[in-house]
This record gives C-alpha cells, sequence and structure tokens, in this order.
C-alpha cells in the first residue's frame, strides 16, 4: 500500500489494475455483478484531476448540455478565468459575461473564497472531503462524492444520488421501483471496499441495457 493510502482514506483507485482487482471481488461477492461485468466486459478508469479547476467545472456543467458546458469552459479557458486567484480578481458582471448564469457566477466566487486546501484533500477520508466540499455554495453531495471518488481515486465511495445508479440498480437486481438515494446507499454498504468500482459496473450496465433498448 502506498504512502499516500493510509487506513483512514482505504484504498486509492491509481489504475486499470485496481479496478481488474475491484471487479473480481465484486463478481465474487454478488453473482449479479459477475453477469454485468460479463456484459460490459472491462470497466475504465476514469481518473481526473483534482484541484480548484475541476469543483469550477462541476459548477459550470450544472444544469445545461455537454456541448454548452464545453463553450462554456472553452471562454473561462481563454480568459484564463479558471483559477480561484482569477475568479477572486474579477466580479460578478465579468464572469456573467463569459457566459456563466448568476447564480453560477454566484458559486464560482463561493468556491474561490473559501480557500481550499486541495493538496490536504488528498490525503483526507471520504466523509471529511464531502463535509469541505459541500460547505461551499453550490457543491451538493454528488458533487463532492464523484470528487472523492475520480479526482481522488478514493475505491470506497458511493454516489446514491446518481438517477443512473438507481436505475441500474433496479434493472440489475431487479427491483419493482427505482431506489431512492437513502436506500441505494444502504444497499452499497454490501459492496464495501469496492464502491467505487461498483459504482463504474453500474453506470456500465446501464448504457448497455439502455443500448438494447435503443435509448442511447
Amino acid at each position: 500500500m502506498a504512502q499516500s493510502e493510509t487506513l483512514a482514506v482505504g484504498r486509492i483507485i491509481h489504475s486499470d489494475a485496481c479496478v481488474t482487482e475491484g471487479c473480481d471481488w465484486l463478481a465474487a461477492a454478488e453473482p449479479r455483478f459477475a453477469h454485468a461485468l460479463e456484459l460490459t466486459g472491462p470497466l475504465p478508469l476514469r481518473r481526473r484531476e483534482d484541484g480548484f479547476g475541476q469543483l469550477l467545472s462541476a459548477i459550470v456543467s450544472q444544469q445545461v448540455s455537454v456541448a454548452s458546458a464545453r463553450a462554456i469552459w472553452a471562454r473561462l479557458e481563454a480568459a484564463e478565468m479558471i483559477t480561484p486567484e482569477a475568479i477572486r480578481g474579477t466580479d460578478l458582471e465579468g464572469l456573467r459575461a463569459l457566459g456563466l448564469s448568476r447564480q453560477k457566477a454566484t458559486y464560482a466566487q463561493a468556491l474561490a473564497a473559501e480557500g481550499i486546501d486541495f493538496d490536504a484533500l488528498r490525503d483526507a477520508p471520504t466523509p471529511v472531503v464531502v463535509e469541505t466540499l459541500t460547505a461551499v455554495k453550490g457543491i451538493g453531495v454528488w458533487t463532492a462524492e464523484i470528487y472523492a471518488m475520480f479526482s481522488l481515486g478514493h475505491a470506497d465511495v458511493f454516489a446514491p444520488g446518481d438517477l443512473a445508479l438507481q436505475e441500474a440498480a433496479r434493472l440489475l437486481f431487479e427491483l419493482d421501483d427505482r431506489p431512492k438515494e437513502r436506500a441505494l446507499r444502504q444497499m452499497a454498504e454490501a459492496w464495501s471496499p469496492w464502491r467505487a468500482v461498483a459504482a463504474r459496473a453500474l453506470w456500465a450496465y446501464y448504457h448497455v441495457r439502455k443500448q438494447r433498448e435503443g435509448i442511447a
């Protein structure tokens, strides 16, 4: 185990080999995951960079299409407006001129003003990461859990508020109804210590099922 992988943080997903290890564990622990993984094939690593820019990008992407989010982000990048220092150095109207709504501009300013120590978050357990990030206006639990999962590589974090995960769980486990966030969070406890790999598997399974149904 690497030095950064303290007991408080737990396993960190660094590579495809880590994802494979998680898949093997899930397939052995739960036959339905074995079935899902036969259909999906190898799961993607999906690691991202961490830091201010990732959270700013998450704010930009809220409730808009992928194309719109990319266009706005391109304007922010061109204006070199993707660092906390740059955001703090402009006003609300300056951010709105680059395509952010008034609400999102306010969220961006709140994130920049928070002064989060992103280096310290790399060694923080998931509950601390979630608590730190959700203290910022405009960042919810889902965003914080996704950040812990993909930007920090936490192996044992789940995002039960995600609608695709809820629907995938309904399909895979043949549930009568889509599980709500609280129910899915409890359900996912059985997939510890590889809940982040379970999430990857469910997302991939959801995509396969929807492709078969001609939706995606």
